[in-house]
């Protein structure tokens, strides 16, 4: 059986188990290994948990989001209303500590204030109000607490990041304002990618990370005739800035 076909079909029974009925609403195209998802979903999580279970299936070479949320049309809602709603949310989320986040909300736009001490609590503040009935988007502007010099900050991201490079012969450049990381340079692949990523992300001090990486194979990658793939991967994933403004109701 071709690839492309045998990974169209892994890839919709991914779907399938992951989403149930509400996977009829995706297609999958399949070509040269790089996957795309289009169709519409009702809400932001199936999105989320298509994209998810997408990424499970082994083999891809890359993974395009052309899904669309649509969501039933509803009476608009107060202000007021969805303040209340998202401090209740914000109040039982176990990861964040009582009485550190505040919201303000301005004909359906929330913003969030405040002091936290991770980037990952900033995340999941997002997170828990962005899909709220009434919300049209989120604007995160809780700090981080500052915690290490940025001297410091920058020995404990090129430590965790020197093995990769050691590894593979690329080397990524670390730029460093304040709380704000720019990552700069070329790994040899996504994976790679998405690791450097997620290692400075996690990092006490950092309040977002800006991604200049690029993805190009090292030798033994072009000699096996990756550098294509690894092309078109790089076309496909280069990350936007990671904690600009988020719209449920629109995605790419």
């Amino acid at each position: 059986m071709n690839a492309d076909i045998q990974l169209q079909q892994d890839v919709l029974g991914e779907l399938g188990r992951e989403l149930g009925p509400a996977a009829s609403g995706i297609g999958v195209e399949v070509d040269a290994g790089v996957v795309t998802l289009q169709g519409q979903v009702g809400s932001a999580q199936l999105r989320w948990n298509a994209e998810g279970a997408a990424l499970r299936v082994a083999g891809m070479v890359a993974l395009v989001i052309n899904i669309r949320v649509m969501q039933s049309p509803a009476v608009p809602r107060a202000d007021a209303d969805i303040a209340r709603a998202a401090g209740k949310l914000l109040e039982w989320l176990a990861r964040l500590p009582p009485g550190q986040v505040t919201v303000r909300v301005d004909k359906g736009w929330v913003t969030l204030l405040g002091q936290l001490d991770w980037n990952y609590q900033r995340r999941a503040a997002t997170e828990a109000v962005q899909d709220l009935q009434g919300v049209v988007g989120v604007h995160n502007r809780i700090a981080l607490r500052p915690r290490l010099s940025p001297a410091a900050v920058r020995i404990d991201i090129e430590a965790a990041l020197v093995r990769q490079a050691e590894a593979t012969g690329h080397r990524l450049r670390v730029g460093i304002d304040g709380g704000d990381i720019t990552l700069s340079g070329s790994v040899a692949s996504r994976s790679e990618h998405e690791q450097a990523l997620e290692s400075v992300q996690s990092m006490p001090g950092v309040r977002r990370v800006l991604d200049r990486i690029t993805v190009s194979p090292g030798p033994l990658q072009a000699a096996t005739g990756w550098g294509r793939r690894a092309a078109l991967a790089d076309r496909v994933f280069r990350a936007p800035l990671l904690d600009r403004p988020t719209r449920p109701m629109t995605f790419r």
